[in-house]
This record gives structure tokens, C-alpha cells and sequence, in this order.
């Protein structure tokens, strides 16, 4: 399991391309047949993926990073499914979950298998857990089933949908919170107007997007902007001070997962677009 430090705003100022990729960018996450871990000391999050392609996957690593007996002995974990149909087996319960499907598994749980059903389009199962304080029963969701509201319009290059999926009036977890946004065809940006949220980091991950397409991360303070490139199912991490938003050559769709004092997703300080720099 790879570690990320937490970074102070005046730090990040004097970063150069370099750094701020190696800092809060994350390029792989789907390995054949790997678990690919990455622990952030913003909130402690784990952003992970797990690629099963012809063989069984376990949420296992050195729990030395970890300091428990098992990975979710004091930790929750959200499962979202972007590739081929697979399963999630949870102390010997198999979940099917399937392409934009949402898994969510609670503190104690010993046991977590991802497989994939078909090797020739195998699944890829993108990882948030976070710690918990108290366990919350296993819980799958669908798009279908979410709490989805349309924001935005062509006219400003961002109509998209949001589907809330771990959430206070969704899946109920101890504090993680995670859902999935699309962008509709000809719509390129994401949350702008911005926002921050100080009482919760963010990790993004993008993907459906083609291999020769890019977005363009904003982060940083709103007054002190930076840029990412960022490619196809790959990640950021966004500490609770840093905006993040995005604009891409084509459409794509991301997942959002957040850590922290609260779970109310309505919960951000607005940045004034007057106010960017």
C-alpha cells in the first residue's frame, strides 16, 4: 500500500508539476488480477482498485500500515463497479455487482472477494474506505435506485447528472460518502462554479473517457489555482481546502468519495467566480 502525506495550502504554493503529481495524483489503480492500495493522510482515506481477471482478488495488504488484525476491523469500505460483471463475496455472501453498481461493506467484516464472471471483460472494482466508528450493515445500490438529480446545461458546457449512492438518505455508513456523476455528450465541466468543503476531503476518479481524451483538474486554493492532467481511470486526491473541479476534451464520468466531520453532501462553502485566481 502506497502513502501519501497530508499537505499545508502555503506548502503546495511553491509545488512545480512534478510534485503536485506525485502528491495528489494517483496514475494506476487496475492491475490484472491486483489489489492497487493508495492510504492518504487526508481523513486517512484509501483509494484503491481491484482488477480480478482470471482469478479471485482478496481486500487483503500489510496490515502494519493499518495497525489492526484484518483490513476492515475499524474500517468501512464503498465498491463501485466500472468495468465487466463481477462479484463481491462478503463473509460468504456473493454480491453480483455489475457496471455503475454500488457495493457498500461495514466495519468487521473479515472476509471481501472480487471476482470477475467473464475474464474476457473482466471488472474493475474502484475502492474508497475510510475509518468507522461503528458498523453498518452490507448494502448494494444501483443508479437506478439512487438519489439522482440533472444540474447544469449545454449553454455552459456542464449538464450532467449526480447520483448520490452512499449518503445520509442512501446507504448508511458510519462517515463515508460516495457517488457517481455523468456528463452528458458535448458537456465538459464539472463543479464550476466551485467549492470548498473544510470539513471533508474529496478523491476523484475519472474515466469513460477515450484513450487519446484528457481533464484538466483544478485544485488548489481558489486564489492560488493549480492544474492536473489526468487521463483515463486514474484519481486525484483533494484536501478539504483545495477546490476541485474540471474540464475535459470530451465528456466523461467521475466518482467522488468524501471523508470527514459530516455526511451532509449539501455541506460546501461556494467559491464567488470573481474570486478565482
Amino acid at each position: 500500500m502506497e502513502r501519501r502525506y497530508a499537505s499545508h495550502p502555503n506548502e503546495v504554493k511553491q509545488f512545480d508539476t512534478d510534485r503536485l503529481r506525485k502528491e495528489f495524483h494517483i496514475p494506476k489503480l487496475f492491475t490484472p488480477n491486483q489489489l492497487e492500495l493508495v492510504i492518504s493522510h487526508e481523513d486517512r482515506l484509501i483509494i484503491g482498485g481491484a482488477h480480478p481477471v482470471d482469478q479471485p482478488v482478496p481486500l487483503e495488504t500489510d496490515l502494519k500500515e493499518l495497525g489492526v488484525g484484518f483490513f476492515l476491523e475499524r474500517r468501512e469500505i464503498g465498491i463501485i463497479n466500472i468495468g465487466g460483471p463481477g462479484t463481491v463475496t462478503v463473509e460468504g455472501t456473493v454480491y453480483e455487482v455489475n457496471n455503475k453498481e454500488c457495493l457498500f461493506v461495514g466495519m468487521g467484516n473479515k472476509e471481501v472477494i472480487f471476482n470477475s464472471t467473464d475474464s474476457t471483460q473482466p471488472a474493475k472494482f474502484y475502492l474508497n474506505c475510510a475509518p468507522a466508528h461503528q458498523s453498518y450493515p452490507t448494502a448494494k445500490t444501483s443508479l437506478g435506485e439512487a438519489d439522482s438529480s440533472s444540474l447544469g446545461d449545454i449553454t455552459s458546457s456542464n449538464d450532467r447528472v449526480i447520483h448520490r449512492l452512499i449518503h445520509n438518505e442512501g446507504i448508511q455508513s458510519a462517515q463515508l460518502v460516495m457517488g457517481l456523476t455523468q456528463l452528458k455528450s458535448g458537456n465538459m465541466w464539472n463543479t464550476m462554479p466551485t467549492h470548498v468543503h473544510s470539513r471533508r476531503m474529496e478523491a476523484y476518479l475519472y474515466f469513460d473517457l477515450p484513450e487519446d481524451a484528457v481533464v484538466v483538474h483544478l485544485m488548489g486554493e481558489p486564489t492560488e489555482t493549480r492544474h492536473l492532467i489526468v487521463r483515463n481511470e486514474e484519481a486525484i486526491i483533494s484536501p478539504s481546502w483545495s477546490i476541485h473541479s474540471g474540464v475535459g476534451t470530451s465528456n466523461y464520468t467521475f466518482i467522488w468519495g468524501m471523508a470527514g466531520d459530516n455526511k451532509i453532501y449539501s455541506d460546501m462553502d461556494a467559491v464567488n467566480m470573481k474570486d478565482l485566481k
